[in-house]
């Protein structure tokens, strides 16, 4: 992932991927209203890799209650533009 003023996070989860956005966990906290960009990579059962390469705005950005899950935070972004990018064979 990375953000408008060209910070990275390393590690970030996708818990849900829909047409309109994703939401996912990771360490580092993401301001909300931000320009983002993220990778997210997909496999088919033959292990053939393809990236969704997007961009959007952060809608949502919270620490989850500590009871409930142990992840870093909940990141809510727009997909408002992609491109399909395959892995070489």
């Amino acid at each position: 992932m990375r953000t408008g003023d060209g910070n990275m996070a390393q590690d970030a989860r996708t818990r849900n991927i829909s047409a309109s956005g994703v939401l996912f966990t990771a360490d580092a906290q993401v301001p909300l209203g931000g320009t983002i960009e993220y990778v997210v990579t997909l496999t088919n059962v033959r292990g053939v890799e393809v990236d969704l390469r997007c961009s959007g705005k952060v809608v949502r950005s919270e620490k989850p209650v500590p009871e409930l899950t142990q992840d870093g935070y909940l990141i809510a972004a727009t997909l408002d533009r992609y491109q399909f990018v395959r892995h070489d064979a």
